[in-house]
C-alpha cells in the first residue's frame, strides 16, 4: 500500500544519507592520515619516542645534523635510526651553520656529510636543509653574510647532496638585508610562519623563492612528550 511504499521509500533515503555522511567521515580520516605532517627536533628522539612519533602519523623527521658551535650534532645518527626502525618514511637532517666560525661553508658541510654518510647512511634521507635565522648568529654585516651564504648554498650543491633552505621572510631580510636579495632560490623553500595552519595559502614570497616545498607552522609543541616544531609539507 502507499504506507508500504512511503515507509520504504524513506528508510531507502535514510540508508542513502546515512552512507554519504559515513563516506565523508572516512575520506576526512584518510585526509588527516596522508602524508603531510612533519617534526623538526634539535634533541635526542629516542626508540620509544619515535615510535609514538609514527603512531602519532608523523611521516617526515629533520633532526638537527650540524650545530651553531661548529661541529656535527652527535645525537643525529641516533635519532635517525630510530626514525627508520619506528617506519618514518623520509628522515632528512638541517643544518645549523657558523659563519663567525674559523672553518669555511664547505669544511663545515663536509664536517657534516662525513658523519652522516660514515655513522647513519641508510637511515638519512641525503636531504640537507640549509638553516638561515638567527642573525646574532651571523656576521653583523649583510654584505658579509651575503657572501658567507653564498659560499655555503655553492659548497651543499657541491657535496653530492640534496640541498633545501629554511628560512622566513623576517629573518631573511634580518640577515641579508632585504627579502629581495635572492640566490638558491632554484633549492626547495622550507619557511617559518607560526600561524597553526597546515597550509601554505599564508606564502608571501621572498628572496625570489616562488613557492614552498615545506612550512614550519608550530614550534615548540609537546608530542609524545618531546618538544618539536610541526611542519606540514
Amino acid at each position: 500500500n502507499n504506507e508500504s511504499t512511503i515507509a520504504a521509500f524513506t528508510m531507502q533515503s535514510f540508508s542513502l544519507v546515512l552512507a554519504l555522511i559515513v563516506g565523508a567521515v572516512s575520506a576526512n580520516s584518510a585526509n588527516l592520515t596522508s602524508s603531510t605532517t612533519g617534526v623538526d627536533v634539535s634533541q635526542l628522539v629516542s626508540a620509544s619516542t619515535a615510535a609514538c612519533l609514527a603512531s602519532s602519523g608523523v611521516t617526515r623527521i629533520i633532526p638537527r645534523g650540524f650545530c651553531s658551535t661548529g661541529s656535527y650534532d652527535p645525537n643525529v645518527c641516533s635519532t635517525l635510526q630510530n626514525a627508520q626502525s619506528a617506519g618514518i618514511a623520509t628522515r632528512d637532517a638541517y643544518m645549523f651553520p657558523c659563519p663567525t666560525c674559523s672553518a669555511t661553508p664547505t669544511s663545515q658541510i663536509k664536517t657534516m656529510t662525513d658523519h652522516l654518510s660514515s655513522s647513519c647512511s641508510s637511515a638519512w634521507s641525503g636531504m640537507i636543509w640549509l638553516d638561515i635565522e638567527g642573525s646574532q648568529y651571523w656576521t653583523g654585516s649583510t654584505t658579509s653574510n651575503r657572501e658567507w651564504y653564498q659560499s655555503l648554498v655553492d659548497a651543499c650543491n657541491d657535496s653530492g647532496y640534496k640541498c633545501g633552505v629554511y628560512a622566513s621572510s623576517s629573518q631573511w631580510s634580518s640577515i641579508f638585508g632585504s627579502t629581495s636579495y635572492c640566490y638558491g632560490s632554484n633549492l626547495p623553500l622550507w619557511y617559518a610562519h607560526y600561524d597553526n595552519s597546515a597550509s601554505f595559502s599564508d606564502y608571501s614570497e621572498f628572496g625570489c623563492f616562488s613557492s614552498p616545498t615545506m612550512k614550519q607552522y608550530e614550534g615548540d609543541v609537546t608530542l609524545c612528550s618531546m618538544g618539536v616544531d610541526m611542519d606540514y609539507y
